[in-house]
């Protein structure tokens, strides 16, 4: 079996991740198995997928397609704006898919599997015709008045979509229609990498604050700048938490993606965390490539999603790390914490509710070591690789048969 997989970045995102996770799974369970990647830019997760003994090329996107989306389209003017930048993007996005189809043709693999849904457009009209081409859905895509459009004009090239989610697998049957198999397959965690012990960050110093007292709660949120992982809302929850709460928190992570209006500005936050008067009770510890270390430097991992999380790998990370969680409770993040025993969410964007949850953890320790353990339990039941490896494997093999 020969699978090729398309991905846009070769950054360490979530869906980056879990390619990273479901290779590593399909190694151990296939090591006959021939496995490429194609990015369409350079970053860390080239060396990462490498090492697994996968292929990787790297065939970048021009930067008219790499910036191009239409996450923050809602009005005339910006669609209008989308438009104009798609205008701009057409030739380069040409040249790139005849690229991309001379690699393909080159490589012949039984099955693409694209990650992102870049890619699933671009090599949905790149892969010859009698190659299977299976749409990995780590996003909503519905909502995207552009995208939604062209995916469902081009689902007849799909042969299968695997989403990470039952709530991402509902959304793509929106999209794609009943004539293509859906099929939800949770991603997976390294649960030796992130365990409850191992190295711990120094979240003090990346933030450039002072030490803290030991008798400080550390409280964090490990997200991308994505405008909708919210960010504000933590921030605004923090400043609802009395100031006789002995809390730290942490904002850990940053920008990643290259899609325009996508992201909200590290200054942005650190000017509101001044308007809202936290002073020194947050820091800005900017990206952690070790994000297992930051995570275990952590009492209480918040995760603050005002969309829908499509999946929420963070929260399956800090459960495998035996961290307790407040997740916001929407999408995919919804199934992941009423997997776990023992969970405790806040809806969607509501300051006040989040602000009462880390309050309510902050003082209560012996809680903060049963939502730990439950969640550690969890990941060992859900998140393993090899369950994903399972999962798909069927998937794959029916596709190539077929064709």
């Amino acid at each position: 079996m020969s699978i090729l997989f398309l991905s846009p970045t070769g950054q360490t995102g979530g869906a980056e991740a879990a390619l990273h996770e479901m290779i590593a799974g399909l190694r151990d369970a296939h090591p006959s198995w021939s496995l490429g990647v194609v990015l369409g830019s350079d970053g860390p997760l080239v060396d990462r997928i490498t090492a697994l003994g996968a292929r990787v090329e790297v065939l970048p996107f021009p930067p008219a397609l790499a910036s191009l989306g239409d996450w923050s389209v809602d009005g005339v003017g910006s669609l209008i704006g989308l438009l104009a930048r798609c205008a701009v993007a057409l030739w380069p996005t040409f040249v790139y898919i005849r690229r991309l189809r001379r690699l393909l043709r080159a490589h012949a693999p039984d099955v693409v599997h694209t990650n992102g849904l870049k890619m699933h457009l671009l090599g949905a009209w790149a892969a010859p015709k009698a190659t299977p081409v299976i749409w990995h859905f780590h996003d909503f895509a519905a909502g995207r008045r552009l995208t939604s459009r062209l995916l469902r004009r081009s689902a007849r090239r799909c042969a299968a979509v695997i989403a990470n989610s039952r709530s991402v697998a509902q959304d793509a049957r929106s999209v794609c229609g009943d004539a293509t198999s859906v099929y939800p397959v949770w991603n997976a965690v390294d649960l030796v990498r992130f365990a409850p012990t191992g190295p711990r960050a120094d979240l003090d110093a990346l933030a450039q604050m002072p030490p803290a007292s030991p008798e400080v709660v550390r409280v964090g949120l490990v997200a991308t700048f994505a405008r909708w992982k919210g960010h504000e809302t933590f921030l605004e929850a923090l400043s609802l938490v009395p100031a006789s709460v002995p809390i730290r928190a942490y904002i850990i992570g940053g920008p990643l993606y290259e899609t325009a209006g996508s992201q909200i500005a590290l200054r942005q936050l650190q000017e509101r965390a001044q308007a809202l008067g936290l002073g020194s009770r947050v820091g800005f510890t900017g990206f952690v490539a070790d994000s297992a270390a930051a995570i275990r430097s952590l009492d209480i991992v918040v995760h603050a999603s005002t969309d829908p999380e499509p999946f929420g790998l963070v929260i399956a990370e800090a459960m495998a790390c035996g961290r307790a969680v407040v997740a916001s409770r929407g999408g995919g993040a919804i199934e992941l914490t009423e997997a776990c025993a023992d969970s405790v969410t806040h809806m969607p964007g509501d300051a006040r509710g989040l602000a009462d949850r880390i309050e309510e953890l902050a003082a209560d320790p012996a809680l903060r070591t049963r939502l730990g353990a439950s969640g550690r339990e969890t990941a060992e039941r859900c998140f393993t690789r090899a369950r994903m490896a399972v999962e798909l494997t069927p998937i794959y093999q029916g596709l190539a048969h077929v064709h």
